[in-house]
């Protein structure tokens, strides 16, 4: 959103961005990050344990006890790693599974069975290999170890080795890992659950039902139901159920909804009530309205987000990863059927899997339903889910011991130093394809979801470039907005460089905290009555500080308007139906800041630079360009 002053330095990014939201672009962001620290900390673990492997053990299984009373829980320091903090992972798992459904790709449910079976195929085959490689042993009771793949590494690698674009086959990928951690967790809480006891369960399930209702109650639930979560992870943790399963389940639970018009409306008016009496009762209704302005779900992930990927799961590699390396064991090693069964089961089964279970579903729905990207990216989507660190750690501690436990270990650090070799590879041959074909390959030709309700008319809408090209770039902007002042050169460049994009101007006049900003945008339709819409446009970023009534009419004479019949008009409101008929579109497409682009009917999440933007605008066009028949 805009301010009344201008901003200190330039961020680059949206209101939307920059504020608490956190959408899959930044999501993927600390993934990624989190990746190179996950990295370092396996490194570190191996390196300690083949120093000083005694102290490695002894560290981690140093007894750590909360006593209340004469109740208390005692584990040791891996314990409370492997099932205390790796809650908070699953928890944030769940939030960004929760705001894909609300808000990202799966919000049209039926792309949601695409890597549903995608992941449930990728599953199936990599537990049939592992089980041919251990029929008949007591190994084989450890196939619950190649189900999962990892979510930072697997995200975070992709970003590294994958191709430049898309975002679309992170996002596809991200709802097949979730799925996978899903069944992972269920897998746990029924197979590898020796000893369940019914009590304390149903209490932990009478927890979790009082947590979902105490999220509606007209309060500030947040400690309410922060005690009840850790209530029911004792629960489950006494029933003899891995408690990890709280966290995904929670974090289902948070809503995600982008920031509505009227709650900023009404934040804004109770800031202003608070800046002319500043008073302890307005500064917390102030705050009230700011929290409920945004989703919690996005609260929380910008609260959690970053401990998780940069301290939680690079603590469970630190504490879980440690294997005594030597040319005897590595040896014996890769003979054992439970390294050969990971390592196949993961490396094999995984991309056979995705890329099976894909293609049958496109086939088997007549080709409604399709990948959001192209076959070869479906393929490095498959080998990259060959990397099942985290939670197939988890799986491992708790489905063996002693040697076997050491040998999975090599399983599943060897699969996911493969994977990531076969991806980079697998890429690098694509990139060697003919310019249509790597595009067809890389972003397919299934239609993207639209996020622009109300379709551009070339009849109504502003439009600067050519009319009929295939890029279209959509802005609600403020003409008193200084980041829409920041973002106007930045378009011009980009109509500059791109002789194929069109671009179209909406009105979202932010009334609570720009005063002139509506009496703007019916100027700029009575100019548009004389057929000087464009010119009126960049007058008014010109003079953002000067938009009084008066400067609007000398506006209008310095472009030889009729400034008679352009004041008239303005005095009358006569453009205020044709700028509420934008505003009006803005709401049904979930606009509530400026500016807020929309490429091809794609909602541009994040920065407005000119480097983003032209990205941005280099893959539509990419994508418009592979869907037109080869002749």
């Amino acid at each position: 959103m805009g301010s009344t002053s201008a901003p200190m330095r330039f961020s680059g990014r949206t209101a939307w961005a920059r504020n608490i939201q956190t959408p899959l672009r930044q999501f993927l962001l600390t993934e990624t990050g989190g990746a190179v620290v996950l990295l370092a900390a396996a490194v570190a673990a191996l390196v300690w344990v083949n120093v000083d492997a005694s102290s490695y053990e002894s560290v981690w299984q140093t007894d750590l006890s909360i006593q209340l009373g004469s109740r208390g829980v005692s584990l040791d320091l891996r314990g409370w790693v492997n099932s205390g903090l790796m809650t908070l992972f699953f928890f944030v798992v769940g939030l960004e599974a929760r705001r894909e459904f609300d808000l990202g790709e799966l919000r049209e449910r039926r792309r949601f069975a695409l890597p549903l079976v995608a992941s449930l195929a990728g599953m199936a085959v990599a537990v049939t290999i592992y089980l041919a490689f251990n029929a008949g042993r007591s190994s084989a009771a450890g196939w619950g170890v190649v189900m999962s793949t990892d979510t930072a590494f697997a995200l975070g690698l992709l970003a590294l080795v994958g191709p430049r674009f898309p975002d679309r086959l992170r996002a596809f990928m991200l709802t097949v890992v979730v799925v996978d951690d899903v069944v992972a967790l269920i897998v746990i809480a029924t197979v590898y659950t020796e000893a369940l006891d019914i009590v304390p369960l149903l209490v932990a399930a009478a927890l979790f039902a009082a947590v979902a209702a105490v999220r509606r109650f007209p309060v500030r639930p947040g400690v309410i139901c922060a005690l009840l979560g850790a209530a029911a992870w004792l629960a489950l943790l006494e029933s003899g159920v891995e408690p990890v399963v709280i966290g995904l389940a929670l974090g289902l639970l948070a809503y995600a909804y982008p920031a509505p018009r009227p709650s900023l409306e009404r934040a804004t008016e109770r800031f202003r009530e608070f800046r002319e009496q500043p008073t302890p009762e307005l500064a917390r209704l102030a705050r009230l309205e700011i929290r409920t302005a945004t989703s919690s779900n996005e609260r929380l992930q910008h609260l959690f987000h970053p401990w998780t990927s940069y301290v939680v799961v690079p603590l469970f590699a630190l504490a879980n990863a440690g294997i005594e390396i030597d040319g005897g064991f590595l040896a014996q090693a890769f003979t054992s059927p439970i390294t050969l069964g990971v390592l196949a089961g993961y490396v094999v089964g995984k991309p056979v899997g995705i890329f099976g279970g894909s293609w049958l579903v496109t086939r088997a729905s007549g080709r409604r339903l399709r990948p959001p990207v192209g076959w070869a990216a479906i393929a490095g989507g498959g080998t990259i889910a060959g990397i099942g660190f985290t939670v197939a750690l988890l799986v491992a501690t708790l489905a063996f011991e002693g040697r076997q436990l050491e040998e999975a270990k090599v399983g599943i650090l060897s699969a996911a130093l493969a994977a990531a070799l076969l991806t980079w590879l697998l890429f690098r041959a694509t990139a060697l394809l003919p310019r249509r074909t790597r595009i067809r390959a890389l972003l397919g030709t299934a239609e993207p979801l639209v996020d622009l309700y109300i379709d551009v008319d070339p009849e109504r809408d502003h439009i600067r470039g050519p009319v009929a090209a295939p890029v279209t770039v959509v802005e609600y902007g403020d003409f008193e907005c200084p980041y829409c002042g920041m973002a106007e050169p930045v378009v011009r460049e980009l109509l500059r460089d791109f002789a194929d994009v069109r671009y179209v101007w909406r009105h979202l006049p932010l009334s609570d905290v720009h005063a002139h900003a509506q009496l703007a945008a019916e100027a700029s339709e009575a100019a548009a009555n004389q057929g000087s819409f464009w010119e009126f446009h960049d007058l008014l970023f010109r003079h953002q500080d000067a938009l009084e009534a008066d400067d609007l009419v000398g506006y209008a004479d310095e472009l030889g308007l009729d400034a008679e019949r352009f004041a008239d008009e303005l005095r009358e409101h006569a453009g205020a139906a044709r700028v509420a008929e934008d505003v009006d579109s803005a709401d049904l497409s979930g606009v509530s800041g400026t500016p807020t682009f929309f490429i091809n009917g794609r909602r541009h999440q994040g920065a407005y630079d000119m480097a983003t933007l032209s990205a941005a605008v280099r893959v539509a066009g990419a994508q418009a360009y592979a869907a037109v028949p080869s002749e």
